[in-house]
């Protein structure tokens, strides 16, 4: 499928059997628990997938959270 015009797809990423980093650029949302649930993915960067799990699970349940504390206001 190719990439929408003026957006570059991501860079190949070497097949060396270690991990490498994405690359992805991330930008601050402003929202202080939303960031810091994006510095958490941010920091998985180069980290073998296996460690990934419990990374992921923290930071949904972080948004999760950051969500319902919206419906309650």
């Amino acid at each position: 499928m190719p990439e929408p015009e003026g957006r570059p797809g991501p860079a190949p990423v070497p097949l060396t059997g270690e991990p490498s980093p994405l690359g992805v650029e991330l930008t601050p949302t402003g929202h202080p628990a939303v960031d810091a649930g994006l510095a958490r993915l941010a920091a998985l960067d180069g980290v073998p997938t296996d460690a990934h799990l419990p990374v992921y699970e923290d930071v949904h349940q972080r948004l999760a959270d950051t969500l319902a504390a919206l419906d309650r206001d």
